[in-house]
């Protein structure tokens, strides 16, 4: 299990002095903004080059709904999902963090046909399917974010997610290969019965996990309980990055070491 940080928490000039600083705290990889990040990708490209630090992953940064309404909304959503999963796997990212839907259905209730969330679903469904073909074939994988119940009225718990991914694998063949479900701890710690438990069922589908304490500051500054987490992870056999996502408090040349001290005890 190997940290890493977005980009835009680490204090430098340049994306250069970033990776310079991360892996001077302690961090093994960067997560990359995808806003604009196709328009730099070559420059991107140029500062990991010879550098000990890896791209983890990559964090949206595609334009629009995947799910409005606005059938040319969804092309354009989609369209930058196969680009951003193009860019990702020539960086050798792990994936690309994937929102299907922020606030309410966009959607109608076309009950009792269908309710939004079922037309939502279905929707989904079928977009994923050509996209985890290009996810498969990149090697950068499409990661289905659940968040809390405040951010979406979707997918807000990993088994949410895992159903997802199975309706989709079921549509064609190799397409399980394309997809995969990230993990967030603030979000599971409003969502989730038991996160432990979450965690350690949706397992073998988590291939990437972020990182906040229960206030959505650093770990290590709120009451949640990562070692318990981290200890499902291990059992299921997660063995990829994790990175930070969160508000720091205090400077940060200082908050963010001090932050992978506290996460390395966790993991021993």
């Amino acid at each position: 299990m190997k940290l890493a940080v977005q980009e835009h928490l680490v204090p430098g000039r340049d994306l250069a002095e970033k990776l310079d600083n991360a892996a001077a705290y302690g961090f093994e990889g960067i997560e990359l903004l995808g806003a604009g990040l196709i328009e730099r990708a070559d420059e991107v490209a140029r500062a990991f080059q010879n550098h000990p630090l890896a791209v983890s992953t990559i964090c949206a940064g595609f334009r629009g709904c995947p799910l409005s309404a606005d059938k040319a909304e969804r092309d354009r959503a989609m369209d930058d999902v196969k680009r951003l999963l193009e860019v990702g796997g020539g960086l050798g990212a792990v994936g690309l963090i994937f929102v299907p839907v922020f606030g309410g259905p966009k959607l109608p209730d076309l009950s009792p046909l269908k309710s939004p969330v079922d037309l939502e679903l279905d929707l989904l469904v079928d977009l994923l399917g050509p996209v985890a073909d290009v996810a498969a074939s990149t090697g950068c994988l499409l990661l289905l974010e659940p968040l809390n119940r405040y951010e979406t009225h979707l997918l807000r718990r990993l088994s949410d997610a895992v159903g997802v991914v199975n309706r989709v694998a079921r549509s064609g063949k190799n397409r399980r290969a394309g997809l995969a479900v990230m993990a967030d701890f603030f979000h599971m710690s409003i969502e989730e019965d038991d996160m432990a438990a979450a965690l350690g069922a949706a397992a073998k589908h988590v291939r990437h996990v972020h990182l906040a304490d229960s206030q959505r500051l650093q770990p290590g500054t709120g009451h949640t309980d990562f070692r318990a987490g981290f200890r499902a992870l291990k059992q299921g056999g997660f063995d990829d990055f994790m990175a930070l996502e969160c508000g720091i408090r205090g400077r940060k040349a200082a908050a963010l070491p001090a932050c992978v001290s506290f996460l390395k005890n966790q993991l021993r």
